[in-house]
C-alpha cells in the first residue's frame, strides 16, 4: 500500500502543478458537462435505452475557449443531428448487418459534405452508427434528436456559466522564452567572434538558428490559443487590443528570427573563408561580442514588454527596452567603426562584414519603439475598417451605445 501511494502521488502532484494548463482544464469541464448533460436528459426522456447521445454532444460542444465553443457548436450540433436522422431512416428501412453498416457510413460522409458542417463530417457517420447500435425504432431513435439537443445546451450553458479562464499568461510565458532562446544564441554567436570558428561550429549555429522556426509554431499555438480565450470573454474589456499587442510582438520576433538566421549563415560564410585565422581582429571581434549581448538583451526587454499587462510593469519594461535600444545603437556604431578599419586594413570579405552589420542593424530597427507603435496603430486601423466594412449597422450600434465616435486610437504599447 505504501507503494501504491506513493506510485499514485506523483501523477497527481503533476496534475495539480498543471492545473492552469489547456489540457488538464479542458479534461475537467468536459467531463463536468458530459456528466451533467447525462443527468439532465435521463430526467427528461424516459427511454429504455441510455441517452448516451447527451454526453457525447457535450463533449463535442464544450471547447477549451467560449469563442470556439460559440463558432464550433452549430457545426457539432449539426453534424450530430444529421447523423441521428440518417440513423433514422435506415432503421426504418434495414437492420444493423455489414452491409448496412456499410451504406450508413458512406451516406453520411457523402451528406455531411452537403450539410456544411466542414471539418466535423466524421462526426456525421459517428453520430449515425452510434445510434443505429443502440435502437433500431424510429420513435426512439427521435429521442437522440432531443438527447443532442440537451447535451448542446448543457455544453453552452456549461461556458456561459463558468467562462473558460483566458490564456494570454501562458501566451505571453512561451512569447518571453522564444525571446530567451534567441537571446542565448546570440550569445553565444557573440563569444565565438574572438577566436578561430571552425566552419562546423559556425553550421551548428545556424543550424540552432533555423531550428527557431519550431519554436515559433509552438508559441504561434500557444498565442492562437490566447487568441481564442479573450473573444466574447465577458472579463476581458479590451481582448482586440490584447490579442493585436501579442500578434504583433509575435510577428516582430519572428522577423527578428529570420534576420538572426541569416546572420548565422553570413559567420558561416566567413568561417568558411577564414579556416585558418580569426573572423575578426581582436578588437572587433569584442565590439562584435558585446553589440550582440547588447541586441540580445533588447530581444528579451521587447518580449516582456509586449506580455506586461499592467501599466506600471509596461512603463518599466519600456523605459528598460529604450535604454537596450540605446546601448545597443552606441555599440553598434563603435563596432562599424572598427569594422570599416579593418576592412580598409584587409578589404578581403568586406561584403560579409557589411551583410553583418545590415543584419544587426534590421534587428534594432524592428524593435525600435517607434516602429512598434506606428504597427500597433496601423493593426488597430485595419481591424476597426474591416470590422465596419463587415457589419457596419452592428459597429455604429456599438459605438452609440457606447457614447463613442470612431477615433484612430491613443498610443500603445
Amino acid at each position: 500500500m505504501p507503494e501504491l501511494r506513493t506510485w499514485l502521488r506523483e501523477p497527481v502532484a503533476g496534475i495539480v502543478r498543471r492545473h492552469n494548463e489547456p489540457a488538464v482544464v479542458q479534461t475537467f469541464r468536459s467531463t463536468a458537462a458530459a456528466t451533467i448533460s447525462y443527468v439532465v436528459a435521463l430526467h427528461l426522456i424516459d427511454s429504455p435505452a441510455p441517452p448516451l447521445t447527451a454526453p457525447l454532444t457535450a463533449l463535442l460542444v464544450v471547447q477549451v475557449t467560449l469563442f470556439s465553443t460559440l463558432t464550433t457548436s452549430v457545426r457539432r450540433v449539426n453534424s450530430v443531428v444529421v447523423g441521428v436522422l440518417i440513423a433514422i431512416g435506415f432503421s426504418a428501412l434495414v437492420g444493423l448487418s455489414w452491409w448496412s453498416l456499410g451504406l450508413i457510413i458512406l451516406a453520411s460522409l457523402v451528406i455531411g459534405r452537403f450539410v456544411r458542417v466542414d471539418e466535423f463530417v466524421p462526426e456525421v457517420a459517428i453520430s449515425a452508427m452510434l445510434v443505429l447500435g443502440v435502437t433500431q425504432v424510429t420513435d426512439t431513435a427521435w429521442d437522440r434528436v432531443l438527447e443532442t439537443l440537451i447535451g448542446a445546451v448543457v455544453g453552452l450553458l456549461f461556458n456561459f456559466l463558468f467562462v473558460p479562464p483566458v490564456w494570454v499568461e501562458a501566451a505571453g510565458e512561451s512569447i518571453e522564452d522564444l525571446g530567451r532562446r534567441m537571446r542565448r544564441l546570440l550569445l553565444r554567436i557573440g563569444e565565438e567572434l574572438t577566436s578561430p570558428t571552425p566552419v562546423e561550429r559556425a553550421a551548428a549555429r545556424l543550424h540552432e538558428a533555423r531550428r527557431l522556426d519550431n519554436d515559433i509554431a509552438e508559441v504561434d499555438a500557444a498565442l492562437r490559443q490566447a487568441e481564442d480565450s479573450l473573444r466574447f470573454n465577458p472579463r476581458v474589456k479590451e481582448g482586440l487590443l490584447h490579442r493585436i499587442v501579442l500578434r504583433t510582438g509575435l510577428d516582430t520576433l519572428e522577423i527578428c528570427a529570420v534576420v538572426l538566421r541569416v546572420l548565422a549563415r553570413t559567420i558561416t560564410d566567413l568561417a568558411k573563408e577564414r579556416r585558418e585565422e580569426d573572423l575578426f581582429t581582436h578588437e572587433v571581434g569584442v565590439a562584435l561580442e558585446e553589440l550582440l549581448a547588447h541586441v540580445a538583451d533588447t530581444l528579451v526587454s521587447f518580449a516582456v514588454l509586449v506580455t506586461t499587462q499592467t501599466s506600471a510593469s509596461a512603463d518599466a519594461a519600456e523605459e528598460r527596452l529604450t535604454g537596450e535600444l540605446a546601448a545597443a545603437r552606441t555599440s553598434r556604431d563603435k563596432a562599424a567603426d572598427l569594422l570599416l578599419q579593418d576592412v580598409q586594413r584587409l578589404p578581403r570579405h568586406w561584403q560579409l562584414h557589411g551583410a553583418l552589420l545590415t543584419e544587426i542593424d534590421r534587428i534594432l530597427d524592428e524593435l525600435d519603439m517607434d516602429h512598434r507603435s506606428r504597427r500597433l496603430m496601423e493593426e488597430l486601423d485595419r481591424h476597426t475598417r474591416e470590422r465596419r466594412e463587415k457589419r457596419p449597422r452592428l459597429s455604429a450600434l456599438r459605438d452609440w451605445l457606447w457614447g463613442r465616435t470612431p477615433r484612430r486610437g491613443s498610443p500603445v504599447r
